[in-house]
C-alpha cells in the first residue's frame, strides 16, 4: 500500500466527526463504529485500553453531561500502510471544571473503503508542581 495523499483532508474530517460524536452525551455511544472489536488500543489518562468494548466502557463511565472543545491544532501525516497518524492540541473544559490544555493522538488505518482507529492517546495537559 502507498501513501494516503488525502492524508489532511481525512485527518480534519475525522477529527471534526470523532468530537462531535464524542462531545454530544447522547451520540458518544456512535464511536463504537470507530473502533475495532480486537485491533484498537486507546491510552487515556495514562490508562490502557484494547478492543472496542473495553474502550466503550471507558468512555460511557466519563461522567461529564457539557463540554468546550477548541481545536488549536491538527496536524497529519501520511503512513506507508495507508494510514493516517493525527495530533490534535486544543482545550477543553468539562461541566463546570477549569479549562484545561490536551493532546490526544490517532493513527487511523485502512479497513475496505473506510479506516479504524488502532491508536488513540488521550491526556489533559495538567502538570504537577509539586
Amino acid at each position: 500500500m502507498a501513501l494516503n495523499p488525502q492524508y489532511e483532508a481525512i485527518g480534519k474530517g475525522f477529527v471534526q466527526q470523532y468530537y462531535a460524536l464524542f462531545d454530544d452525551p447522547l451520540q458518544r455511544p456512535n464511536l463504537v463504529n470507530m473502533y475495532n472489536i480486537e485491533l484498537s488500543f486507546m491510552t487515556f489518562e495514562g490508562v490502557q485500553l484494547q478492543g472496542s468494548v473495553k474502550i466503550m466502557e471507558k468512555l460511557n463511565a466519563l461522567s461529564f453531561q457539557k463540554i468546550n472543545r477548541i481545536i488549536t491544532a491538527i496536524d497529519s501525516q501520511p503512513m506507508f500502510d495507508g494510514g493516517v497518524l493525527i495530533n490534535v492540541l486544543g482545550r477543553l473544559q468539562a461541566d463546570e471544571d477549569p479549562p484545561h490544555a490536551f493532546s490526544q493522538v490517532f493513527v487511523l488505518k485502512p479497513l475496505g473503503n473506510s479506516f479504524f482507529v488502532q491508536h488513540d492517546i488521550f491526556r489533559l495537559g495538567i502538570h504537577d508542581t509539586a
